[in-house]
């Protein structure tokens, strides 16, 4: 964190972790630029974000942020292969028409991806719906499902699925609560327990 700046989410703390110094990023959906302006600080990275909200595009140049107003379902074709060290997605990989698309060209264009997704594997959701009969509604996922941005939900299993169909490697898993926390509980059964799933992947 960054004198007089708000602390870094928990989710983006991990991904921060992850990164090493120096590196060039891409962050899709960067929102209000929080993990380029601390990875700029804290581990002098250079790079980008992506971002279609006008007053997050505001918010991240006044952090200092180079972002680009676009929108990730136009595709990432404007960007050259290994153009970046690492591009990261965080909790955006649900609200994107294709994100298997997405993710391949994540990965074309940078040597390696890092993800993060709300878990419906988790238990919570599983009982919603089996004992209420309801979509849920969670710390995780908050919104009802007449509101949400999230169009493609999937289980820690899906993705992993997904990643071995397209031969991405999984080099990191993290799977925590809603608070970004982790237990033997999570590791053990991540699929059930985790409410929350952080990736970093590479081509396989």
């Amino acid at each position: 964190m960054t004198g007089g700046s708000k602390p870094l989410r928990a989710d983006l703390r991990i991904i921060a972790d992850w990164i090493p110094r120096g590196a060039r990023v891409l962050d899709l959906g960067c929102g209000d630029g929080q993990l380029l302006a601390h990875l700029q600080a804290d581990k002098q990275v250079s790079g980008y974000g992506l971002e279609i909200d006008p007053d997050n595009v505001v918010a991240s140049i006044g952090a200092g942020v180079n972002v680009l107003q676009l929108d990730l379902d136009d595709g990432l074709g404007q960007f050259e292969d290994n153009s970046f060290d690492v591009v990261v997605m965080a909790s955006a990989l649900q609200q994107v028409q294709q994100p298997d698309e997405l993710i391949r060209e994540m990965l074309r264009i940078g040597g390696q991806g890092i993800v993060t997704f709300p878990n419906f594997g988790h238990w919570r959701p599983r009982l919603s719906i089996a004992w209420h009969g309801l979509m849920p509604v969670s710390k995780a996922l908050p919104n009802q499902w007449y509101d949400t941005p999230n169009i493609h939900l999937c289980t820690v299993r899906d993705f992993e699925k997904l990643c071995a169909s397209n031969h991405i490697r999984v080099t990191q898993r993290h799977v925590v609560n809603h608070e970004h926390a982790s237990s033997l509980r999570t590791r053990v059964f991540p699929n059930l327990l985790g409410e929350i799933a952080l990736y970093q992947l590479e081509r396989g």
